[in-house]
């Protein structure tokens, strides 16, 4: 007998020269609720949790209230995507959930996983509906499939053949298809806080028999160095269970026990960008104090120095600007400084021009009036400047009035001639207001004057 479905022969695929009972069975991967885990396990997987009450940190998802525990109790999951920094249990909850709802549950890694692996995935999950077990599919790194991969998942999330879970680290918005987005709920984990790290690390006393090997303050440390990711915590603590200390570590001791972990930083990513606007943000907010933290985050994790001054520089003509002109030239030196001096000795000099900015009187003045003049000279068009400051290289010119009447200003009292330099068909226009901070509060001053010494020499022609 020959199964046809959307002109595919399953036969063909041999997929049904499988066992019916292999075809719907849960392809679950060693570690899962449905198996038993070896003891030589990775200890991460050993601990991961049999229920959803025992998932750590994201009760705000799992909870009662939660809306993983709202599809749950009603005994029907929508179409989801998971988004979260690594080790806050993505994995373990798209497991569990087909546990908790009775779904098949099949999973794939982007990462190595191509169109043929989808194509026998949506296959045996028509022929999987088909005997009434409908399939959970799990897509760790989501965000790896190219734009026609993910529209692949369109017509079998809309028809229901799978219920797609997705997991990715990264922003849904910038990294997936709009399309499949509007039929996924995305559903964001949150970084495992001290707590919840606590939580994973008696958990692991109590499966091991013994206490982790730590003075209380050296816990502390190892909690904080997991920076919110639990896998990396247990690894870490598998490896002081295995060598049979002696003695508890101290925070020294651990120090020199444990590798450093290294930051978490992909620089092509939503990271690089977060943490650059939390620099830009805190040099606006006038806090050094932020703004340093944000710097020695990037340059730490390995962050591009000469992008980091780049910003910098930005940050001077945007938001210090005319309140204090110097901002510009520390930055520029700063950019010098580094150049001459490489890293590290030359970080210093974009710590003192992030400083100089953060402590710096701030204004947007310039920032606003190039907008408004761009603006302006895009409605204007090609208005000419008045004949009276027009050169006249030829006699042409000349004899129709370019040039004639101009006041040369360093003539006039002050140096000032007070004359009117916008075309004729043009009212004067105010694009530049100084406010009163920093340098900005003299030049306010200055066109104020200007502005009386015009209106007085106007008054008299």
């Amino acid at each position: 007998m020959h199964l046809v479905k959307d002109g595919c022969n399953f036969l063909q695929t041999g997929l049904l020269q499988r066992p019916m009972s292999d075809l719907f069975a849960d392809e679950l991967p060693p570690g899962t609720p449905n198996e038993e885990v070896s003891a030589h396990a990775p200890l991460a997987d050993r601990l991961r949790p049999r229920l959803l009450d025992e998932v750590v940190g994201q009760e705000h998802l799992t909870g009662p209230d939660g809306a993983i525990g709202r599809m749950v109790a009603a005994g029907k999951l929508s179409s989801m995507i998971l988004w979260g920094p690594p080790g806050t249990g993505k994995t373990s909850i798209a497991r569990l959930l087909a546990d908790a709802v009775g779904l098949r549950f099949v999973a794939l890694s982007a990462v190595f996983s191509g169109v043929a692996d989808l194509k026998k995935v949506f296959a045996e999950a028509r022929v999987a509906a088909k005997a009434e077990k409908r399939t959970l599919l799990f897509v760790d790194e989501i965000h790896r499939f190219n734009r026609s991969q993910q529209d692949g998942f369109l017509p079998y999330v809309e028809d229901g053949t799978i219920t797609l879970v997705g997991a990715t680290t990264e922003n849904p918005s910038f990294e997936l298809n709009a399309a499949l987005l509007s039929r996924c709920q995305v559903l964001i984990l949150h970084r495992l806080d001290s707590g919840a790290l606590g939580k994973l690390l008696d958990r692991a006393g109590e499966l091991e028999g013994k206490p982790i090997p730590l003075t209380p303050e050296a816990k502390e440390a190892l909690v904080a160095s997991a920076d919110g990711d639990g896998r990396f915590l247990l690894n870490q603590a598998e490896t002081l269970f295995d060598v049979g200390l002696e003695a508890p570590l101290d925070p020294a001791g651990l120090a020199s026990f444990l590798q450093r972990r290294v930051a978490v930083y992909d620089k092509d990513r939503e990271g690089h960008y977060n943490l650059i606007s939390a620099l830009h943000k805190s040099i606006r907010g006038s806090d050094p104090q932020a703004s340093l933290y944000y710097l020695a985050r990037m340059l730490v994790a390995g962050e591009e120095p000469l992008f980091v001054l780049r910003r910098l520089i930005r940050a001077a003509v945007e938001d210090v600007g005319m309140a204090d002109p110097q901002a510009l030239v520390q930055c520029i030196a700063a950019k010098e400084a580094y150049d001459f001096l490489g890293s590290p000795e030359g970080e210093l000099a974009i710590v003192q021009a992030c400083l100089y900015l953060a402590t710096a009187p701030k204004s947007n003045a310039a920032y606003k009036a190039q907008g408004a003049a761009w603006r302006s000279a895009q409605e204007t068009g090609s208005l000419m400047p008045p004949k009276t400051i027009l050169n006249a290289p030829t006699r042409l010119m000349k004899d129709i009035g370019y040039g004639k009447g101009y006041a040369y200003d360093h003539d006039a009292d002050e140096g000032f001639s007070g004359a009117n330099y916008w075309p004729e068909e043009m009212s004067l226009q105010e694009f530049y207001k100084p406010t009163g901070r920093g340098f900005e509060a003299k030049v306010a001053e200055r066109l104020a004057y200007w502005e009386e010494m015009r209106r007085e020499r106007q008054s008299k022609d």
